[in-house]
């Protein structure tokens, strides 16, 4: 009769040079994909993220003005990162410490062009859903004019930060998402508890992320209230530079320094 006890390796979280290889494999796999692949996945990640720009505002327009109700409106925030993770979607945060684990790993020629060239189309790829996403919204194509108002609404508090102000608030952003990344293979059938926790933190705390606040900026910009030289050098460019810092910086450094000494030269396990 077949034993029906789970394997003890099954029930054992992966230690840190398992979750290294996991992450690493994973995004060795990304560079290799085809441009156009790469392309229309993140394409639809943009425009699956604003979901979460869209539940927060349909959150806060059916909830009346009370001290709590940012934190109420907070859990609309996870849906779109749910969205674009459970769908195995390309997002430019989530990528730069999947695409950067190879780099650090085995710096080569082909790693960093594949790595600048992975970042280059997912975020423009991202963008452009995004785009598409906040003029929908703005036009009212998407959500009735209560969402429309409460999604400017929403969107307006990135304007209250300068450049500089939003750069470094985009830092711990991006930590926060590669720390997300790298958690996940070892959440297994709690992964949309992980999702939850990790990115409405991310937005009760006020941390800036690139790819849905730039759906915020657009759909500022396509409503009138600010201008493309603000949206996309002001709030946008860095909050990118932010997240970059944050996940192929801070985080990728530390997560690879952490089990560097133990992987011998050219281990391919």
């Amino acid at each position: 009769m077949a034993d029906d006890t789970p394997d003890d390796d099954t029930l054992k979280a992966a230690d840190a040079k398992t979750l290294h290889k996991t992450v690493r494999e994973s995004g060795e796999d990304e560079l290799r994909r085809p441009a156009m692949q790469l392309f229309w996945s993140a394409l639809a990640a943009g425009i699956a993220i604003s979901v979460s720009l869209l539940t927060e505002a349909a959150l806060h327009a059916a909830l009346p003005d009370t001290p709590w109700r940012e934190l109420v409106t907070g859990f609309g925030y996870p849906i779109g990162f749910l969205a674009v993770i459970l769908g195995r979607m390309q997002l430019f945060t989530e990528s730069t410490i999947t695409a950067m684990l190879p780099l650090v790993t085995r710096p080569s020629r082909w790693a960093l062009w594949r790595t600048v060239r992975l970042w280059g189309i997912v975020l423009f790829a991202n963008l452009c859903g995004t785009a598409i996403a906040g003029l929908a919204i703005a036009q009212g194509v998407i959500g009735n004019e209560e969402i429309r108002a409460a999604a400017l609404a929403i969107s307006s508090s990135i304007t209250e930060l300068s450049a500089g102000r939003t750069f470094v608030n985009a830092i711990p952003a991006g930590f926060m998402i590669a720390i997300l990344a790298w958690a996940l293979p070892n959440a297994r059938s709690q992964s949309v508890l992980v999702i939850v926790a990790f990115t409405y933190l991310l937005v009760i705390a006020g941390f800036s992320h690139s790819i849905v606040g730039s759906s915020e900026a657009f759909l500022l910009m396509f409503a009138g209230r600010i201008g493309v030289a603000q949206t996309l050098f002001a709030l946008i460019a860095p909050a990118v530079l932010g997240n970059l810092v944050g996940g192929a910086g801070i985080f990728a450094v530390l997560a690879h320094g952490q089990v560097r000494g133990e992987m011998p030269q050219g281990d391919d396990a």
